[in-house]
């Protein structure tokens, strides 16, 4: 077996679903040129970061000296099917994602084993760096050309068997591996996606505008939200699923298998007036290892009480 098998074989070990390698050279221009348009769009919203740094992101050699290869992995984070909440009190639903422990430190921490197994078979000087959102990287580009599934229009990363709920990081290495190959776009004449968006921030012609994402405006958006996309966010608390969900690749998609991945079952409705209530050593402790905790509490009580003037207005 040679390095690439090894490496990938050691991934899946330690409870990646999915892996694959690339190489370092730039993402390909057709997602240099999206990615371009999006900018220039302003459909990115706010999110600053994502103006930033743009040589860096589309080609993952300038985070790297002399970087060859890009290993990408995947976790599927397909949670069960959610019980209905135990309380007659309003609740607000939380994305699947945010139903775990927060991923960013899971996955960096596993790749961390993964860079430890590839040091103990090479005698070369190993050189890498780590990423998992932190870093300026078109990690659905990469992982696209590195097999692991093909982008969606709903913009993510699908895989036939694993589905779209997926979780992206990268190493990027000096070594020279193996690459895989691409996988083909299998959305074909499908648009469900498109058709559930609650907000229409995504089109028939490919495009998202991240200013009218559900998504977006609950965990990424700081201000108060327009009442007229308020209206659509319903009673989701943090995050939406909705394009991911119509996914038909979903449909028949295992469920996540990592018991290390730490599931919460019980984050996947939350008490509104509850959160509406809470202190901020409540919030703290509550979601110290979750995602949750980056938006900060005053953001939470803004998506809680929209979601309850949502819920309101609908039983009047």
């Amino acid at each position: 077996m040679d390095l690439s098998d090894s490496i990938k074989q050691k991934a899946l070990e330690i409870g990646f679903d999915l892996v694959g390698i690339t190489s370092a050279e730039p993402i390909d221009k057709s997602h240099i040129d999206y990615l371009t348009d999006w900018l220039n769009r302003r459909a990115a919203g706010r999110m600053s970061y994502m103006y930033k740094n743009l040589q860096k992101r589309i080609n993952p050699a300038n985070l790297l000296q002399n970087a060859h290869s890009v290993i990408c992995v995947g976790l599927n984070y397909k949670p069960p099917k959610p019980k209905p909440p135990e309380t007659s009190s309003p609740t607000g639903r939380i994305a699947n994602f945010a139903q775990y422990q927060d991923y960013h430190l899971f996955i960096k921490k596993q790749l961390h084993k993964l860079t430890d197994f590839i040091s103990s078979l090479i005698a070369d000087d190993l050189k890498f760096k780590i990423c998992v959102d932190s870093a300026p990287i078109a990690e659905r580009a990469l992982a696209a050309r590195a097999g692991l599934g093909f982008i969606g229009k709903n913009r993510m990363l699908i895989n036939p068997t694993i589905g779209p709920q997926i979780l992206l990081g990268e190493i990027i290495t000096n070594l020279k591996l193996k690459t895989d190959e691409p996988t083909d776009n299998k959305c074909s004449d499908c648009n469900k996606c498109i058709e559930a968006c609650p907000t229409a921030a995504l089109t028939p012609d490919g495009r998202f505008d991240a200013n009218k994402c559900i998504g977006y405006l609950t965990i990424e958006y700081k201000d108060q939200i327009p009442a007229g996309l308020a209206e659509k966010i319903g009673a989701r608390l943090f995050g939406c699923d909705e394009c991911l969900l119509a996914c038909p690749y979903n449909e028949n998609a295992p469920v996540c298998k990592n018991t290390d991945f730490t599931f919460y079952p019980n984050r996947a409705f939350v008490d509104l007036k509850g959160i509406l209530e809470m202190t901020k050593y409540q919030f703290n402790t509550e979601f110290a290892d979750s995602p949750i905790k980056r938006l900060g509490l005053d953001l939470l009580k803004r998506n809680a009480q929209i979601c309850l003037n949502n819920i309101t207005h609908l039983s009047i």
